[in-house]
Formats: C-alpha cells, structure tokens, sequence
C-alpha cells in the first residue's frame, strides 16, 4: 500500500476510494435510514425519495462490501432481505450526524452565497 498523506490525495491511496464510497450522498442517506434499526430493501427505498433501484443496490453492495452493513436473507416466504448497519457502520455515525447537523444549521447562509454567486454570474 503506497503511504498515504492525508494532505495530498495521491491517485494510488486507498482511502479515495472508500471516502468515494462512504461519503456518497445514497451511503450517507441509507445509514440515516438504517440508524433506527434494519429494514428491507423497499423499505429503505420509501425513505430515500428519487433513489433508483440499481442506485440502491450498488450502494448497498458497496456498504456491505466495506463492512459497514450487513445483508440478512430472512427465511420467509416469499424470501425477504433486509440490511442493518453493523458496529464498524456505527462507528460513522457521529462524523455523518455531525454533518447533517452542520448542513442545518447552515443551509441559510449556503443558500445566501448561491444566490450572491449567482446574482454575479449573470451579472
């Protein structure tokens, strides 16, 4: 594994591809989902409005994949899946709620900025 500085993200480092995974807007949103407990593929697709069903899926692997949740098929009939985050998935939970909570608290002045940014590109 190349040495990977943390202020230079160099092509060959590791960790571009698992913040690419993580910090996707559908992860972020699937672990909001899934922080009160596990649910079923539809389930977490209601909650997740303008999400794909191939979105979801990919999204879901790749958390799975990483280890952040796990896939339970439940022996049902007919056969049902649901996900649930597993602790590695919980260890995330406070850096993601501390930046929805920084999204909130701030959107006000964001939306402020776009719209003086905006006001002087047509400018």
């Amino acid at each position: 594994m190349d040495h990977c500085d943390p202020r230079h993200f160099s092509a060959g480092c590791p960790s571009r591809e698992l913040i690419d995974q993580i910090a996707d807007k559908w992860s972020m949103m699937v672990l909001a989902v899934l922080d009160g407990g596990p649910l079923r593929f539809n389930a977490i697709k209601r909650h997740l409005e303008g999400v794909t069903q191939k979105a979801l899926t990919q999204c879901l692997r790749r958390l799975e994949r990483n280890g952040i949740v796990v896939r339970r098929v439940l022996p049902l009939s007919p056969v049902a899946v649901e996900y649930e985050i597993t602790p590695l998935g919980r260890s995330l939970q406070p850096p993601f709620k501390a930046l929805y909570r920084w999204t909130f608290e701030n959107l006000g002045m964001v939306e402020e900025a776009r719209q003086a940014f905006d006001a002087r590109a047509v400018a």
